[in-house]
């Protein structure tokens, strides 16, 4: 059996939730020596309508905007019998509760420990409030020993944004508080810590984890070489969490090799924290069915959809007081698969294929980037830095060569046929040498 215990513990002060009523649900796992990644679906959805029906409760209780479409909906009491009735809520739309702090807050503002909002690039931010309780204490209490191996005497690095969002400070929280791993916060390239700085820090406290996004971890592998760093030698990492951006799987691949270690996905948001992470068999991403409840609905109709079927991804947080989201919408793009991995996991499994925002319609069919992505990385002489470019329905690729002795109207005629042959789609291809690196999230797809 494996073992892993909380390093730390915390105890909130005149503290009471009806959260607490599921404390006993962990506590006999521990006690069984199991997690929730491998009960049967029975068990896991018995704990889930629990779950979901203490936040309906929470929410009917506590917050007027969440009863009032609660009661327009036809509720007479916050309850359903079954996860498939869960249908009956109301969708959460985002445009709903953008710029507004207090729509969905569900305890006195004096309980509010920290605030994280998201980038507001689409429109106003959203703002997420979260109490201290949720942060160490509940969001702690589901344990997941088959997707998490860290343990304390790992040495985690933290490229991720400390500003506003909640990536740094959540991959902070989980490595110290729930494996007792040192952490070293790097961020992503700010005037305090600016790459040759962090590759420094992490060769010299001899980081084994690094959690970032995958456009900064191409860009600290760039950097590496440049400055003398041997990838796998000065640096030896053994896993490489992702997350913030998405990308392909030849994507991973690229960086696996340029890194020498296990690349994985985790799949999460500043608005409903972890949903879905990646197994060690990297066939898609396991849903954290201990923190939340994932569905998937027609993006026009909002009507749910079953196995296999692709549509927007629809999260509704089972551990939150300060602001749980119910039914959530993404407007990310994938599909559900019942678990057969091999590595055991009973959780279900969440293919992800992109934002509904980003798809790229080409005669007529919509095309995830990520599959673009793919179909690219799959010519070797290409680098890690490209565009794609919409305009009047032609697509153009800006592309870097990668150590290759072709010339670049022969890499550009290369990438075209290439693209050709696996989409269906004649494109332009534009060979660069000097694309922009960014150390936010990467832009890689432009409509004009």
């Amino acid at each position: 059996m494996k073992t892993q215990s909380h390093k730390m513990s915390v105890s909130i002060d005149e503290h009471q939730s009806h959260l607490e009523r599921l404390i006993p649900f962990f506590t006999r796992l521990d006690e069984e020596g199991t997690t929730i990644e491998k009960l049967p679906q029975e068990r896991r959805e018995q704990y889930q309508l629990e779950a979901v029906n203490l936040t309906l409760e929470h929410i009917w209780s506590h917050n007027e905007f969440y009863r009032t479409a609660l009661e327009e909906a036809g509720f007479a009491e916050p309850r359903i019998d079954s996860l498939e009735q869960l249908s009956t809520v109301p969708l959460l739309n985002k445009d709903v509760i953008r710029g507004d702090k207090r729509k969905l807050l569900c305890v006195e503002p004096k309980q509010i420990g920290q605030v994280h909002l998201t980038s507001g690039t689409s429109g106003k931010p959203i703002y997420t409030s979260y109490t201290l309780a949720d942060q160490y204490v509940y969001d702690l209490l589901p344990k997941y020993l088959e997707l998490f191996t860290e343990k304390e005497e790992d040495v985690a690095a933290i490229a991720l944004p400390y500003e506003f969002a909640l990536p740094g400070l959540g991959f902070q929280r989980l490595y110290q508080f729930a494996f007792g791993t040192a952490v070293l916060s790097l961020g992503k390239g700010g005037y305090m810590a600016p790459v040759d700085k962090s590759l420094a820090l992490m060769k010299e406290y001899e980081a084994t984890v690094l959690a970032t996004t995958p456009s900064y971890a191409a860009l600290l592998a760039e950097e590496s070489e440049r400055i003398g760093f041997r990838l796998g030698e000065d640096i030896k990492l053994r896993r490489i969490m992702l997350t913030g951006e998405g990308c392909s799987h030849t994507f991973r691949k690229r960086l696996e090799k340029a890194w020498g270690c296990e690349v994985s996905f985790f799949y999460g948001s500043t608005e409903c924290g972890v949903v879905a992470v990646e197994c060690k068999e990297h066939n898609g991403y396991h849903i954290m069915e201990g923190h939340v409840k994932v569905e998937i609905v027609d993006p026009a109709s909002g009507a749910p959809l079953g196995y296999s079927q692709t549509g927007e991804i629809v999260v509704t947080t089972l551990l939150r007081e300060g602001m749980p989201m119910v039914r959530y919408r993404s407007g990310d793009i994938g599909y559900l698969q019942k678990s057969q991995c091999a590595c055991g996991i009973r959780m279900d499994v969440l293919q992800l294929r992109g934002r509904m925002e980003n798809m790229i319609n080409l005669n007529g069919d919509d095309y995830s980037p990520f599959l673009l992505e793919h179909f690219l990385m799959e010519v070797p002489d290409v680098g890690m830095w490209y565009h794609f470019i919409l305009e009047q329905g032609r697509l153009t690729i800006e592309a870097e060569p990668y150590r290759t002795k072709l010339t670049d109207s022969q890499l550009a005629e290369k990438i075209r046929a290439h693209m050709s042959n696996r989409t269906g789609v004649d494109c332009h291809v534009e060979i660069k040498r000097d694309l922009p690196r960014t150390f936010g999230k990467a832009t890689r797809v432009f409509v004009r």
